[in-house]
């Protein structure tokens, strides 16, 4: 699937999350979950972080196995739905993974056993250039932001809003980007 069409096939892909082991102790449905709710703790009037938070590993979902694609596979995926900020928080969340891996050496000790194999392949660290270039990106503080939420969301059995809790706002980012 290149594009979700709709609201109603994007929660449908997301549902599919609740069958899906992400190797973390719960299903990408729960961590999905979890990172959109710590996104509405942490950044409460930032619409388009939380459910990029909701959607951030839509692309493992639409293409399992594939940890060094699967963010810019979600990105692609929800671009023409919810719009260009929204896909770009997604497809950058890996990157923030590798900028502070590089940035703050004690990082890579609050990452899972998973991520810590996935940062492999997604190429490790950042250099010294690659740093600079992601710093001076527009929306660099919400990459780390949505980072670390991620980190975050893996809490099996933690009580989180469910999944259609989440279909308004959605609804409301992607009417943003398609008005009706």
């Amino acid at each position: 699937m290149s594009s979700i069409p709709d609201v109603a096939t994007l929660f449908d892909v997301l549902a599919t999350g609740a069958r899906a082991d992400d190797e973390e102790g719960l299903d990408l449905l729960a961590h999905s979950l979890q990172c959109a709710a710590n996104l509405a703790d942490a950044a409460p009037d930032d619409l388009e972080l939380q459910v990029a938070g909701l959607v951030h590993d839509l692309g493992t979902m639409l293409e399992p196995g594939r940890p060094d694609a699967h963010a810019r596979t979600g990105g692609d995926a929800v671009r023409e739905l919810l719009g260009a900020r929204v896909a770009d928080l997604v497809t950058q969340h890996d990157q923030a993974k590798r900028y502070l891996v590089s940035a703050e050496p004690s990082y890579r000790e609050c990452l899972s056993p998973q991520s810590v194999a996935t940062l492999a392949v997604q190429g490790g660290g950042l250099d010294d250039r690659q740093r600079a270039q992601f710093e001076a990106r527009p929306d660099f503080t919400s990459y780390v932001t949505l980072r670390r939420a991620d980190d975050a969301a893996k809490v099996p059995g933690l009580d989180v809003a469910p999944l259609p809790a989440w279909r308004g706002l959605v609804e409301t980012c992607a009417g943003a980007v398609r008005p009706r």
